[in-house]
């Protein structure tokens, strides 16, 4: 097997990968979940630390229009405008 990491010891990794493996579906869904929620967390912690200026609203917003555009972020803004 060709490593996939150059700073994990090749005999490390087999180890990790064995565990992966034995994992049920759900036990890899959780690990994945649990990393796309991190990642998340993390991108959001960014938007507010580089705009401090701006409430929780905005950060969110500004967080949208990063993700999936400023159309979509504008949308969200008239939407929750309409539905205070």
């Amino acid at each position: 097997m060709k490593t996939q990491s150059i700073d994990t010891h090749p005999e490390v990794e087999k180890i990790q990968i064995s565990l992966l493996r034995k994992e049920s579906t759900a036990q890899k869904f959780t690990r994945v979940r649990s990393l796309s929620n991190t990642a998340l967390q993390c991108s959001r912690r960014a938007v507010a630390r580089a705009n401090k200026n701006l409430n929780e609203r905005e950060i969110n917003l500004l967080f949208i229009q990063y993700l999936y555009g400023k159309d979509l972020a504008d949308r969200v803004e008239k939407y929750l405008e309409e539905h205070k």
